[in-house]
């Protein structure tokens, strides 16, 4: 990850200063629902991380922080989706269940959408095996030509 950027900003003005201020290196943005569409439409990045903690489902629908339009927003600028990977690692009992299921919801709208996605490893010691990460991807119902593109970002 030494050629990557992580940006979690909220703030759009210090978002786009960011980006343009790392031309040269892969960024990943992770932030908000409203500033992550906002910056879909406007800005170049490589990889936008979904976080789920601290998210709450709706009666009869989850909250995955993802749609049908960042979907094409997603599409049609080449931007893969990365799932945390800490997240699933750390979490426990009911918030695990939770966050696979939304994990598990993205992943269908990105196969419909034919979209990529990939693991993000924020620490270093969460990180896994290459062969780990593409069976998790297939357990949670990624089709194979999406487990192929897994690894590029660690």
């Amino acid at each position: 990850m030494k050629n990557t950027i992580l940006i979690q900003e909220t703030d759009f003005n210090k978002i786009r200063k960011k980006i343009k201020d790392n031309p040269k290196k892969k960024i990943i943005f992770s932030s908000n629902d409203e500033i992550n569409r906002k910056v879909l439409e406007k800005e170049k990045i490589d990889v936008l991380l979904l976080n789920q903690i601290g998210r709450k489902d709706r009666f009869k629908q989850r909250d995955s922080g993802f749609n049908h339009v960042l979907a094409k927003l997603a599409k049609k600028k080449n931007i893969t989706i990365g799932i945390n990977l800490d997240e699933i690692l750390e979490a426990k009992g009911e918030k695990k269940k939770d966050i696979l299921a939304r994990i598990k919801q993205n992943i269908k709208l990105c196969n419909k959408n034919k979209l990529k996605m990939d693991f993000i490893v924020l620490k270093e010691k969460n990180k896994r095996d290459l062969y780990d990460l593409k069976a998790l991807g297939l357990v949670l119902g990624m089709p194979t030509y999406m487990t192929k593109e897994i690894g590029k970002f660690f």
